[in-house]
Parts: C-alpha cells; structure tokens; sequence
C-alpha cells in the first residue's frame, strides 16, 4: 500500500526563508513564529500519516455506497472524520466568533495540503463546508451565521454548494432551477443539481446546501441567479434539528476516482430555502469564495502529484533493474536500483522541481488571499484575482502529468491495482475539470484577467519580476542559475501579453485560441520566478552558515534543474500563440 510523510521542512522553508511571514506585516502573521507553525505542521503531518492516508485505498476500493436514500462512506471514515474534529482541524482559520481558531489561511492551506496528499476524497467533506461557510460568513445575515456557523466550522453540519445542472455545466445562465417567494420570506426551491460532491452521507448530522436558482423577476442569464440556504434538515428557531427538507438524493455517480467522496445527483422538491445575500446577485455571492476554492483545487493538483511522488522515489531506489551505463553501483547484487538511470532521474526532477516549485506558488497565493482579507489590500485581492486562474489550470494539469509520470517510474507495476500508482492518477484527474474546467480557466485569465483594472494587475506582476531581477543582478551564484532564465521567461510572457493587446480585438479567435498556452507560459513564469526567490533563500541560509547544508543545496540543484529544463517551454508557448487563430480554426467542422 502506498505510503505519505508530510514535507514539513519544505513547508517550513517556503513560510520563513522564503514568504518570510512574521517580517510581512499582515495582521496576525506575528503568531507564526518558527516554532509554532513547525508544531502545527507536525500535528497535521501525524495524523495525515497516520489517520487519513490508511484510508485512502480504503476509499477508492469500497467507495460510498446509497441504499433506501442513505449515503454510507467507506469503513473509517466516520472515526476519522470525528478525529478531525476533535482535534480542531476543521476550525483552523475560521472565524473565532463562531468557534474558529482565527489562525492565517496560508498555514490552514500547508495543512490542507497534507490532507490532500495522504486522503483527497475524505478532505473534500471539510473542504467543501469551509467553501460554504465562506460563502455564509461573507454574504449573510446575523441570524443566518448565528445558525449555521457555528456548527459548520465545528464541522457538526457539512455544507455543499450546488451549480450545475444535467443541461448545463459552465453555462449556468441556462439553469432551470426555480425559486419561488412564500409569505413567510422564506422560498420553495425545484430543480435538479448534478456532481454534487459530499452532498449526501452519513458524517454529519446536517448538510447545508448552498443552491443556485432564478427567482421571478430576474431576466435572462447569470442576471437572474440568486443564492439559498437549503438544509438538509430544517432548523427550530432555538437551533435544534427539525422536519427533514424536501431535498433528497437521487444517485452516487461512478466516477473515475475520489471514490470516498459521494458525488450526488440531488434533487430539490419544493424545499424550503433562504436567501443568501441579495436577490438575483448570485453569481456575486458566489464567486466571494472563488480565488479559495480554485487556489485550494490548484492545491488538489499538485498535492496528489506529492504523494504519487513520494512512492515513486521509494521504489526507484528499492526496484532492481539493469546496470548503470557508467559501472555497476551495487555490484553485490543482480542489478542496479531504477535511480542510477538518468531516465529515471529525468522523471524524478521534472516531478520534485514543478512540486517544490507549485507549492511556494500556491502558499504565495494563499499570503495574498490573507493579505487582501486581513490587510485590506486592495493590490493584493487584483494580484490574487489574477492569479487564480493560473493556480487552478497550470496545476491542476501539471499535478495531473506529475501523477502519470510517477506511474511511469514503476513501469508495468504502475498499471497493476495494488501498487496503489492508478489510484494516484484517477483522483488528480478530477481537479483538472471541477471548480471550472481548465479551459475556462484560461479563457478567463486572457478574457477577464489580463484586463482588469485597465491590465494594472498583470503589470504589477511583471515589475515584481523585474525589480526581483534588479536588485539581485549583482549576484553572481544567482544570476547564472536563476535569473537569466527567469529574465528570458518574463519577456516572453511580456510579448505573448503584448499580442493578445495587439490582436485581441480585431481577431478574437486568436487570443482564445492561444489563450491555454498563455495559462501555461504564465505558470512557468511564475513557478521560475518562485524558484528565482528559493534559490536565493536558499544561498543565503548557507552563507549563513546554516547546519543542514545538504537541504539548502538539493534545493539550488533542484531549483536550477528547473530553470533549465523545464522554463525553456515558455519559448514554446509563445511560438503557438503567436501562430495566431488560423491553424486552430482552418478545419471546417464537417471536416473533423
């Protein structure tokens, strides 16, 4: 069975030698002191070994299971979840007033990253009742988070957020979902949702289903849209449990992987529902959660990719297989282990360089969604906003590619069940797609992104890039390794910019179609520019004369290992965007 051990240090390296986070001024970043985020990451790292990764084949080999309406999870499940809550896990960053522990979201986003690699499918319970009580946390009133809050950070209540419908995905302004008003304030909600994920199952005591319906009076569109409330048992006025709702669910879909998470087709039958936030506002409501909610699928990608690694490594080192093409390395034996073959190495660096890499990028992202929110830095909300897109589809695709060719490592054994390599692969394989599928990612960051605030956002990220690369020119070690990579990387993202400005109105095709290479060139830019700063953390701790110089080093070598073989892809990126729309378009449809 595969096995996961938390990088605590790699995390502990990119929060302080690298995001320096007690030095950042946000409010509420003087708590993270070395000590204290080491003895978080090393509480979550234990019970990720030793509670959530045990489970994880469990999940997938026995799945949920529905029978007469009632959704069962996999065998340890309930245990595990009831020692998520006792141990305070499920209220780490939430607000303290409802029983949240107040702490920062980029250390809740370093333990939800552990989460995820030892057990996806069973993170995804929590994880999709923090997106809710996000969503109610921003938008409701103070008697909706006086009711649910409370119980949902304690994770007493789950919560689901409910958007796609069997004839419509991203198009949402094609829902049928209707909402109707009742005298008492309240509305009767009608429709059907599909994918729904943890929307039902035996966890909690209550689910809070958070639906997207057209109230009358709304018009055409996304401009119609409202958000509801829509529990899964009533709730009395004093807070206890109540009438069960008119909703209910209608299957488990068989899916590819995730297996442990019940994916559920529910449907809404006259339930009673409230308003959440303002009528025919939505989408608005919505989208408050949504640089979380991607940036926490960005993490799904790679985190996966980190446990799909870890086994990879274990068995390139024990599997004894041909001779190194420089001398025998175990002579004692019948052969040499996989890793002496530079192949094998090749894999293994492409994996470690874009995961070390991802994870500075997303516990970055995460330091801007606390310093928008806790500072209210209005730079760093557009900065985020920005890169959402980029976190979510660079990472996703490349945690998913990351997967496969930690399965390549074991050759045959990889495509064999027990191994546990497929498992891997199938569950990465859904963070391409959900919380808006990849290639809406990039139509969004080149449609919407780009132009933002009149492109000032993306400007401000190319002059953090540039001023990076001025005040470090002088350094010799760096400019070699680092820079001149970085410098190249940056113009050619600067151009492929450039000439969606240039091209973009007159001949739209051409910047949606080279608008998925632009996601990825971007994501090399800023996977390079984070490892430019890794680089330079790294030098300076053994300039300093840090004791475990063998860490720092590996991270140079790892660093440099990137910027060599796999930054270079900018320049191929660019090439196909600027090839334009004709080569995409030129088939009539007939013709396919």
């Amino acid at each position: 069975m595969p096995s996961y051990i938390a990088p605590t240090k790699d995390m502990q390296f990119v929060l302080h030698d690298v995001l320096k986070v007690t030095e950042t001024g946000v409010p509420g970043y003087d708590d993270l002191e070395r000590d204290f985020t080491e003895a978080v990451l090393d509480a979550a790292g234990k019970v990720s070994t030793e509670v959530l990764a045990p489970l994880n084949v469990v999940g997938d080999q026995v799945g949920c299971v529905m029978e007469n309406g009632v959704v069962r999870t996999p065998e340890g499940f309930k245990a595990a979840f009831a020692a998520m809550k006792d141990g305070g896990w499920t209220a780490l960053d939430c607000d303290p007033e409802y029983g949240g522990q107040g702490m920062p979201y980029v250390l809740a986003t370093a333990v939800g990253e552990m989460f995820v690699s030892a057990n996806m499918a069973f993170n995804m319970y929590q994880g999709l009742t923090h997106g809710a009580y996000s969503a109610i946390h921003a938008h409701g009133t103070a008697e909706q988070k006086q009711t649910y809050l409370p119980k949902m950070v304690s994770c007493d209540w789950t919560g689901t957020m409910n958007l796609t419908e069997p004839h419509c995905g991203t198009d949402l302004g094609m829902m049928r979902t209707k909402a109707e008003p009742q005298d008492d304030g309240s509305y009767k909600i009608t429709g059907q949702k599909i994918f729904i994920s943890a929307g039902e199952h035996d966890l909690a005591e209550n689910i809070i289903h958070l639906v997207l319906a057209k109230a009358p009076g709304g018009g055409e569109g996304t401009k119609g849209i409202s958000l509801f409330i829509v529990p899964k048992v009533l709730v009395n006025d004093d807070g206890s449990l109540g009438a069960r709702n008119a909703v209910s669910c209608g299957k488990i879909e068989e899916k590819m992987g995730i297996h442990g998470n019940s994916t559920c087709v529910m449907n809404y039958d006259g339930a009673t529902g409230w308003l959440l936030g303002d009528l025919h506002k939505g989408m608005r409501a919505m989208f408050t959660m949504m640089n979380e909610a991607r940036l926490g699928v960005g993490l799904q990608g790679y985190a996966v990719g980190e446990a799909a690694y870890q086994n990879a490594v274990i068995y390139a080192k024990d599997r004894l297989q041909g001779r190194a093409v420089t001398g025998a390395e175990n002579p004692s034996g019948p052969a040499d282990p996989l890793i002496v073959h530079p192949d094998i190495r090749r894999m293994l660096m492409d994996q470690k360089s874009f995961l070390e890499g991802a994870r500075a990028f997303t516990f970055w992202g995460a330091h801007l969604i606390d310093r928008s929110r806790r500072a209210d830095d209005a730079a760093a909300e557009g900065l985020v906003s920005l890169m959402t897109p980029v976190l979510k589809g660079f990472l996703t695709d490349k945690g998913f590619e990351t997967a496969i060719t930690a399965q390549q490592v074991y050759g045959g054994h990889g495509y064999i069940e027990e191994w546990g390599m497929s498992q891997f692969a199938r569950d990465a394989r859904i963070a391409m797609i959900y919380e808006g599928a990849n290639g809406i990612q990039a139509l969004d960051l080149v449609g919407r992104k780009l132009a933002q605030d009149g492109g000032k956002h993306v400007m401000a990220f190319f002059e953090m890039v540039k001023s990076f690369l001025k005040e470090n020119e002088g350094d010799a070690a760096l400019k070699e390794g680092f820079l001149d990579p970085l410098k190249a990387a940056s113009k050619d993202l600067q151009s492929a910019a450039m000439f969606f400005m240039q091209n973009g109105m007159k001949t739209p095709n051409a910047a949606l179609a080279g608008s998925y290479d632009f996601m990825h060139l971007f994501g090399h830019v800023c996977l390079g520019f984070m490892w430019a700063r890794m680089g330079k953390a790294a030098m300076a701790a053994l300039e300093a004369g840090a004791s475990d110089t063998a860490f720092y080093e590996t991270k140079i070598a790892t660093g440099r290992y990137y910027m060599a073989r796999q930054l270079p892809m900018t320049a191929t990126h660019l090439a196909r965007i600027q090839s334009g729309a004709d080569p995409v378009m030129a088939l009539p449809a007939e013709a396919f």
